[in-house]
């Protein structure tokens, strides 16, 4: 692990930083004109002029790619072009609503997911383990746009129990935390589910059951233990479809994070918040891989040599 953190390092680097370079091209690529949404189509040339060069639109694209590159890594995301606000002010606030999000989705990913993955193998073949794998199919194959105004209608509108939208009620997090959850928890669940079934069937369980250990401590010390390798993976991988679906799942509850500040910068071609948005997403995501092939060596002693 000493010897390939550094490659491992530097390969993370390489990729936010390639990350942001095809952002900034998308984005200057897209129809409309801030300069134009900020004075409008009427205003005389010479405004124009004066204002793209104040707000450095006027060089050429390799060079805002280096200034721009150079502010975020001091930690100086610079201003908002059309409030004029600091926009490191309004990423940290964001960035604290996304994570609360993630982070409560992740918990009742991973809890209901290992429970439910761990009952259908305990009983599989049974009518349980097969309403659990059918509605696991269900979760996958249902996307954050349908889901979340399906949850809104039953549980906000239908039965009143929840808030539709919003912050305001400690309750807001609910629906939002469940759109996001409920894919990963099915593949969690069915990740769990087979894994344990093929562990359950190995030579390391029939000798341990052989020597009259308990089931419940072959589950714990030997199953459960195997079983983490592979979801820590899936766990790691599935983070960047967390944020990637809280880009939708925010606006659709709004919920103000990173997704839904992302959304609203694209509309208004405000280029340094919607930058500034996908880096702190891809610092987020390299992180989590990064802390993910930690903790993959240290469940796997095998990996640690390697």
């Amino acid at each position: 692990m000493q010897n390939n953190f550094p490659i491992i390092f530097f390969s993370s680097c390489l990729q936010v930083l390639g990350i942001f370079i095809v952002t900034f091209f998308i984005l200057h690529l897209l129809p409309g004109d801030p300069i134009q949404v900020m004075l409008g189509e009427s205003a005389a040339l010479s405004d124009q002029v004066k204002l793209r060069a104040e707000l450095g639109l006027d060089q050429p694209i390799y060079k805002q790619i280096i200034n721009s590159f150079s502010q975020i890594m001091h930690g100086d995301f610079g201003n908002s072009i059309f409030t004029g606000a600091p926009i490191k002010e309004q990423i940290i606030f964001a960035m604290k609503n996304t994570y609360y999000l993630a982070s409560a989705a992740l918990i009742i990913a991973i809890i209901f997911g290992i429970t439910g993955g761990v009952i259908a193998a305990k009983y599989r073949g049974s009518s349980l383990d097969k309403v659990i794998i059918n509605l696991s199919l269900f979760f996958i194959s249902i996307p954050h746009f349908f889901l979340g105004p399906l949850l809104m209608l039953c549980f906000s509108i239908g039965f009143g129990w929840l808030p539709i939208s919003g912050m305001d009620s400690p309750f807001s997090i609910v629906l939002p935390a469940l759109t996001l959850s409920l894919g990963m928890l099915a593949i969690i669940i069915k990740m769990t589910r087979n894994c344990m079934i093929e562990i359950m069937e190995s030579d390391t369980v029939r000798t341990a059951r052989a020597k009259g250990m308990r089931e419940w401590s072959i589950t714990i010390h030997h199953i459960f233990r195997l079983v983490l390798i592979p979801l820590i993976t899936i766990i790691g991988m599935q983070f960047g479809s967390l944020l990637s679906g809280a880009v939708i799942t925010e606006t659709l509850f709004s919920w103000n994070g990173l997704g839904m500040l992302l959304v609203n910068s694209i509309q208004m071609r405000d280029y340094p918040i919607t930058q500034a948005c996908i880096f702190v997403i891809a610092i987020s995501y390299v992180l989590v891989n990064l802390l993910t092939e930690i903790l993959y060596k240290i469940v796997d002693p095998r990996m640690k040599d390697i």
